[in-house]
This record gives structure tokens, C-alpha cells and sequence, in this order.
């Protein structure tokens, strides 16, 4: 293998690595100007203090994915069963399919109980 064909790889890796850095890096730093200019011209800092979550809204959203995991497995693999569809594609539509589908449910749960704690 020549020498060049090994340091291709080594320098995409570099590379990739690099600009999620840089990326990381004038996003924190210029959020952090932000809020400072922000304290500066008196707005109260505690806008910036995210709302934790409660457990119960945590539970849910990984039961209603995994549950939506396990139908998505048994219907792939009815699916596979019964129709001409590959059996590896079957599996992975219907896995996503019903994972966010889930997901989606809980997003419907969670803005029906903040519409109604919030008025």
C-alpha cells in the first residue's frame, strides 16, 4: 500500500474532527457572548436555566419508544414471513416505522399536559 492511500484516510479522519471542534467551539463561545451581553444590558439570567424533566415524562417517552421497538420487530417479522419483501428491509421499516410512532405519541401526550398545567 503506498503512502499516500494510508494518509488519506488519517487526514479525513483529522479533518472531521477538526470542524466538529471548530463548530463546537464558536457555538459555545458565542452563546457565551451572547449571554453576557444580555447581563450586561440587565436581562435576568434566569432565562437561561432550562426546566428539568420530570421522571414520569422521561419513563414515557423510553417506554412508548421501546414499545413501539418491540411491535415494529414483531410486525417485520410477519412481514417477512408473508410477503416477497426482503426480510432485512422488512425488519428495519417496520422497526423505524413504529419506534417513531412512538415517539410521536409521546410528543401528542406530552403538549396535551402542557396545554392543560399551563392553561
Amino acid at each position: 500500500m503506498d503512502s499516500l492511500e494510508m494518509m488519506v484516510p488519517i487526514v479525513a479522519m483529522v479533518t472531521f474532527h477538526a470542524a466538529v471542534f471548530g463548530i463546537l467551539y464558536f457555538y459555545f463561545r458565542n452563546r457565551n457572548r451572547e449571554r453576557m451581553l444580555m447581563i450586561e444590558k440587565g436581562v435576568d439570567p434566569s432565562i437561561f436555566l432550562k426546566k428539568p424533566k420530570s421522571n414520569f415524562s422521561v419513563a414515557l417517552k423510553y417506554g412508548l419508544f421501546f414499545a413501539g421497538l418491540a411491535i415494529g420487530i414483531l410486525f417485520g417479522a410477519i412481514l417477512a414471513q408473508n410477503t416477497v419483501l426482503d426480510e432485512v428491509a422488512a425488519y428495519f421499516s417496520m422497526i423505524l416505522l413504529f419506534g417513531g410512532a412512538g415517539l410521536l405519541l409521546y410528543y401528542v401526550i406530552e403538549r396535551k399536559n402542557d396545554r392543560s398545567t399551563n392553561g
